[in-house]
């Protein structure tokens, strides 16, 4: 499918309000262009900035290095074999070399560049091929901050490092920098295509969280979560984690922030007055989302949320306005957590940030805002230093505790909502709640 075909296609279906999903065909052909552009347009400029002229990343068959997984083409479930990727960056000349010291091309970007009949040896020609570019740098992926970054095996290293000519050694550094900005960083055209995405997960929560699914008194938790389960399925999608879908009501204390993911009660009866809650995602065109929104089930005669829930979303609102409005490029992850969470608190909120990075990976590589186990920052080994940069998306994940005298008792208000850092600061990808969803929908001809 053509760019501008494309293009077209994605415009009917912002017109349309319709899930408009390409079949694997057109994804494919969407895809290996997304890489195009990233490996010609985006990538140069990376490993400049990380001062990395020559980027090597060595993956086995099913062991696969995090960042090899975003290079391959769309034919390519896997690597093969031992794939080796060579990136060769000469500023001076404005090039960029993408070759593969392996038996095939990767793709149209990557060209093979072994001969097995001329040099069976793999890392023999690995080493011709540094040797005759002689870089000032050569970057592999280990890291002890990044998990992402840290894919080259112990057996491919020592391989590596015992072929590598001597005067070389002292050269070989962690590309992790450079690993973490290839996995953060998002193209114009990839954010187009996020907001598809986004809308798609919105529409399947608005959904779930309707009469269509839900029936007071029958329908279960677990009901609604493997209904989107299979909705994502019968989409021709794919989710990277299952769905969990909780209930806050006016007899039970509230329990610990777990509760929500792996301590509820599974096949808890959805009855009306509850405060309903998901987490949910979905994988599409190898991007990933994350959200968490809120429904209400309305009692008889009700036609509308109580006033202390309404209120109680929107101070949870307020927390994502105090985090996004201190995401400032150059701060870093601990810096950003600090000053909203003092911010906050002074405003007589009760909050608890734990913001993640999103993008090629559900919990992706970037900076890392707060854990929910992590109120006084994260540590070390997950990148306590490294700053925001433009152009990368977070999940803006989020609560605040509020007190409801009529329940007599406090509750969280948990959202997540994807949202983009650019050069003109912060935006939603598409959009957050700030309403809670009604169950049943309000029907003003005929009351509720």
């Amino acid at each position: 499918m053509k760019k501008a075909v494309f293009l077209l296609v994605l415009l009917s279906y912002i017109s349309s309000n319709a899930q408009y999903i390409l079949d694997e065909r057109e994804r494919a052909t969407v895809i290996d262009e997304i890489l195009d552009d990233r490996f010609n347009n985006l990538l140069p400029g990376l490993m400049d900035a990380a001062d990395i002229d020559m980027w090597i990343v060595i993956s086995r068959e099913y062991n696969e290095d995090p960042v090899i997984r975003t290079m391959l083409p769309a034919t390519w479930l896997n690597a093969r074999r031992r794939t080796i990727l060579l990136f060769y960056r000469n500023k001076e000349k404005n090039s960029i070399e993408k070759l593969a010291v392996a038996r095939y091309n990767v793709g149209k970007n990557i060209k093979s560049a072994w001969d097995k009949e001329k040099e069976p040896d793999q890392w023999k020609r690995l080493m011709e091929l540094i040797t005759e570019r002689n870089p000032k740098k050569i970057g592999l992926n280990f890291s002890k901050d990044h998990n992402i970054a840290d894919g080259l095996d112990k057996t491919d290293y020592d391989e590596f490092m015992r072929y590598l000519p001597k005067k070389y050694s002292a050269k070989v550094v962690s590309a992790e920098q450079l690993a973490v900005r290839w996995i953060e960083t998002r193209t114009a055209r990839e954010m187009v295509i996020y907001n598809q995405l986004v809308d798609i997960t919105h529409d399947i929560i608005a959904e779930a969280f309707s009469e269509k699914v839900i029936t007071p008194g029958i329908t279960t938790t677990s009901d609604v979560e493997w209904w989107m389960r299979q909705k994502v399925t019968d989409l021709g999608l794919e989710t990277w984690f299952h769905p969990t879908v909780d209930v806050q009501r006016s007899k039970e204390e509230l329990v610990g922030h777990l509760y929500s993911f792996s301590g509820r009660p599974e096949d808890t009866v959805i009855l009306p007055g509850d405060l309903l809650h998901c987490d949910f995602g979905i994988t599409y065109l190898r991007l990933n989302t994350d959200c968490q929104e809120l429904a209400y089930v309305l009692k008889p005669e009700e036609k509308s949320a109580p006033d202390f829930l309404v209120n109680g979303l929107k101070d949870g609102n307020r927390v994502q306005d105090f985090l996004t409005t201190n995401m400032i490029k150059g701060r870093t992850g601990n810096e950003i957590l600090a000053k909203s969470l003092k911010e906050a608190k002074a405003a007589g909120l009760r909050p608890a940030i734990y913001t993640h990075p999103l993008g090629m990976y559900g919990h992706s590589a970037g900076t890392t805002i707060g854990m929910w186990d992590s109120q006084g920052g994260v540590m070390k080994d997950d990148g306590e230093n490294y700053p925001l940069n433009p152009n990368t998306v977070y999940a803006i994940e989020l609560n605040t505790t509020i007190n409801i005298p009529e329940w007599k008792r406090d509750i969280r208000i948990m959202l997540e909502e994807a949202g983009f850092y650019g050069e003109d600061g912060f935006r939603y990808v598409n959009g957050r709640q700030t309403e809670l969803l009604l169950i049943p929908r309000v029907k003003d001809h005929q009351g509720n």
